[in-house]
């Protein structure tokens, strides 16, 4: 039990995507909130601005949500090994292959929900995301030389 403790935030972030994949992520209601505030920042807004501000919030949203998951993955992993400081390549890989196979189960979702779409573009995005947020926190322990050393091929 002990061990399972500390990836008790993956799993509830986990369902948080899932429950943005239902209606309640749809394009329709998440176009309630964005759409009046921009009509409200700019009255004059044409409607193709609109799309694309949409488009670019959702996309972003998918960034940003498998970031946060690779995060409390990798710190899920760190709480449950006591290695803080050590940077592992291989470990990384599983958390970014975890994190692609949840987005693909997460479009197969999708996939059965009535008002929403699944696509492997979108697989593509989350895995980026991760991605993304698991380089920038490499990065930033390299500059502040929080890593002891690089640990390739090492479990």
């Amino acid at each position: 039990m002990r061990r399972l403790i500390p990836y008790l935030l993956v799993v509830s972030w986990m369902a948080v995507i899932f429950f943005a994949s239902t209606e309640a992520g749809s394009p329709q209601h998440t176009s309630r909130i964005l759409v009046p505030l921009l009509k409200w920042l700019k009255p004059d807004i044409a409607p193709e601005t609109l799309k694309l501000a949409q488009t670019i919030v959702r996309k972003t949203a998918h960034l940003s949500e498998y970031g946060i998951l690779g995060l409390l993955m990798w710190l899920g992993r760190k709480l449950d090994t006591r290695k803080f400081r050590e940077w592992n390549w291989r470990e990384i890989a599983l958390i970014i292959a975890i994190c692609a196979l949840y987005a693909a189960t997460d479009e197969l979702h999708q996939y059965f929900v009535e008002t929403r779409t699944s696509s492997v573009w979108d697989v593509f995005i989350d895995t980026t995301g991760a991605s993304i947020a698991l380089g920038m926190l490499y990065s930033g322990g390299k500059i502040l030389r929080i890593w002891k050393k690089p640990q390739i091929g090492t479990a």
